[in-house]
């Protein structure tokens, strides 16, 4: 299916961004040209309302910075200097080098890199992998984002699978714990304030008091990596005080006598000398969400950004439980909902084609470390949707292998990216509204279809059509590289086994755009957990060598450095996305550290100062807020900013690379800095 010819009209699209919400989306041309964007008033779930990242999508897809053509490298790695080739010269040149690599040091000396930048599953996750595992090139580890917390949650729940977020408009309390939801998912906020019109009260647990904490009727700061702490707290009050759902308990659970003793330990005054919340306010928590029903804790991903991450969200996870919130409409919890959305995977991404199944797998949060001490080496590395110089941890690391002058660099983008800067070859990528693909939410049950809207922007190619051009240079010539896009969706939706996916088809998706899944109680069955019930206790994790009860363990030991640093998300970009657009820049306005103002006090910082913010592996400078929206010991950062001339807002250059106790998962809110006035 070609893009719509259509040069004039209103056209139904779907937002790629690595969001939750995954709004349907209205695109409006007008002489071919996209002049506007708004939201579908029709999508059952986002219903018309977008956010300012994505209804300024248009000024990024014709940004004047956005690559027209391939590039290849005339210039020192990270200089930025580029002349333009043709596709034909990037293709061919590419594969030599690979067949040359592969001969002389063998497919594994090749690694892919990437992750969601565009969220379309045939695009990051289809002919790619199909290529990779033909080739045999190493295998990465994609766990930067919410591995922890999905493996965490996974051992509570046995998938990820949570409320229906349509019926969270019936609860009557929610606890949103460690999101940012006002920036990162904003349709809850929309059901939460219809729930509020209803008398429902929302608390917001957080390190930051950032928009989501602003809009509140509660704002309980904790201090990072101690959330596992306040979550036993509250079991212990629940069940001292008998505000637990004992038939419940008997019925849907395992180990709740069990967890019932080991939560005797977490009174109400040792886990305030850990969190920093105070006891009054653990057993006002406590008693305000067992007797409060429906009840529904939406679970961020912050909060997994720790050493620790995995077994908070595991923790977490038990709360419902305790009080019987699964089966009232709208209590429960959401961690992620792509259980119900699985499709297959294995037609769509063929690991059947990786021959050596011993091949070595690198885990993206190390990718510092692999590209600086692999052995055998990383001769060659490829990069499509993600920007690992501004959003891998240990960046001063990564920017180190990726100045390699022996590592040979693909990056495909629609920027000339801070890692696009050091590649040897630089392709062009085409905008999601300029491809056909499907799209499958993490929040709601919805999913999507993307037809083609644009014509691809200059010489831009989809990733599919550029891994179908490198499988022909390479000599690949099985039949799995020459499926075009809408095959690739009509095999990724059958033969998945998911009876929730139930009469959803490529045909089915063309008629109606999106399509929700058929969820019924997910308690009507068994769980896919060992027991098939909630796991309080878990057996699994006692063969893995984890404690079977959710256990409070303290952070890593990050050096001495007096204030535990957290770079959460800001407004108006998404990761690194939009971060050099002038339009969503002039939006968010400039970087600054937020700091407690007796901190400040102590160290001789006024509000609006430049610091300094260091530790063992790099520094940054950024403007102070001085408040209370943080703890005393801890500050706290939003965004990614781009690089700029004479700007030192690279944030990543402080976070550690240490992985997290579960999935491989980041660590980024896991490090400690160190923070002075720089005299001007």
């Amino acid at each position: 299916m070609t893009f719509t010819q259509e040069e004039n009209g209103v056209f139904p699209a779907v937002c790629s961004l690595d969001c939750p919400d995954q709004c349907g989306l209205l695109l409006h041309k007008q002489d071919g040209k996209l002049v506007k964007i708004e939201g579908d008033p029709n999508h059952p779930v986002t219903k018309g309302n977008i956010c300012n990242k994505v209804r300024n999508m248009a000024a990024r897809l014709y940004d004047p910075k956005r690559l027209t053509h391939p590039l290849r490298r005339v210039g020192k790695k990270g200089s930025g200097e580029f002349v333009r080739i043709t596709w034909e010269e990037a293709i061919e040149t590419i594969a030599s080098r690979w067949r040359t690599l592969i001969d002389t040091d063998g497919p594994e000396s090749i690694l892919p890199y990437s992750f969601y930048g565009n969220m379309g599953r045939i695009n990051v996750e289809g002919m790619d992998r199909r290529f990779f595992h033909r080739m045999g090139a190493s295998i990465l580890d994609r766990t930067i984002c919410n591995s922890a917390g999905a493996v965490g949650y996974n051992y509570t729940m046995g998938g990820a699978f949570g409320t229906d977020p349509e019926d969270t408009v019936h609860a009557k309390l929610f606890i949103m714990w460690g999101i940012n939801a006002v920036s990162t998912n904003m349709h809850q906020v929309v059901l939460a304030e219809q729930a509020r019109k209803n008398g429902a009260k929302i608390v917001v647990i957080d390190v930051h008091k950032n928009q989501t904490g602003r809009w509140a009727d509660w704002f309980i700061p904790i201090l990072p990596g101690t959330d596992t702490a306040l979550a036993l707290g509250l079991m212990h009050v629940l069940f001292a005080e008998n505000l637990v759902d004992s038939a419940f308990l008997q019925t849907y659970t395992v180990g709740h006598e069990e967890l019932r003793e080991h939560v005797k330990a977490y009174d109400p005054a040792t886990v305030s000398a850990i969190t920093g919340v105070p006891v009054d306010d653990i057993y006002k928590l406590a008693r305000l969400y067992g007797q409060t029903s429906p009840s529904f804790i939406r679970i961020g991903n912050g909060i997994q950004h720790h050493d620790n991450g995995g077994m908070c969200v595991r923790t977490i996870a038990c709360l419902p439980a305790l009080t019987g919130q699964w089966l009232v409409r709208g209590g429960g919890a959401i961690k992620g909902n792509k259980g119900f959305l699985e499709h297959n995977k294995h037609a769509l991404q063929r690991p059947d084609l990786l021959k050596n199944k011993n091949t070595r797998v690198i885990n993206m949060n190390e990718l510092g470390k692999a590209l600086l001490e692999a052995n055998p080496p990383v001769k060659s590395l490829f990069v499509y949707t993600s920007n690992p110089a501004i959003v891998a941890p240990d960046g001063n690391k990564v920017r180190q292998g990726l100045a390699r002058e022996d590592l040979f660099t693909v990056v495909h983008d629609l920027f000339l990216t801070e890692t696009a800067r050091y590649a040897d070859i630089v392709l062009p990528a085409t905008s999601s509204y300029e491809n056909m693909d499907f799209y499958t939410s993490y929040w709601h049950h919805y999913i999507q279809l993307q037809k083609p809207v644009l014509a691809p922007y200059g010489e831009s190619k989809s990733n599919t059509e550029v891994f179908r051009l490198l499988a022909l240079a390479m000599g690949y010539d099985e039949p799995a590289f020459r499926d075009s896009d809408e095959q690739m969706i009509r095999q990724a939706l059958a033969g998945h086994g998911n009876p929730h996916l139930e009469g959803i088809d490529f045909d089915a998706l063309a008629k109606h755009n999106y399509m929700k899944a058929k969820v019924d109680s997910y308690f009507a069955g068994r769980l896919a957990t060992p027991s098939g019930k909630i796991e309080l206790y878990s057996q699994a994790m006692a063969d893995r060598g984890y404690p079977a009860l959710p256990t409070y363990t303290p952070l890593v030991e990050d050096g001495d450095y007096p204030y535990q640093f957290v770079p959460g998300p800001n407004h108006n970009f998404l990761n690194s996305t939009f971060s050099n657009n002038d339009r969503h820049v002039q939006m968010e306005k400039a970087p600054r550290l937020h700091m407690n103002s007796a901190d400040a006090r102590a160290a001789g910082i006024a509000d609006g100062d430049t610091v300094r913010v260091w530790n063992d592996r790099g520094e940054c400078e950024l403007v102070v807020s001085v408040g209370e929206n943080v703890l005393p010991g801890v500050v706290a950062s939003q965004g990614l900013w781009a690089d700029a001339p004479h700007a030192k807002h690279y944030v990543n250059a402080l976070t550690p690379d240490r992985l997290a106790d579960m999935g491989g998962g980041a660590t980024f809110f896991s490090g400690r800095v160190a923070v002075a006035k720089i005299a001007r």
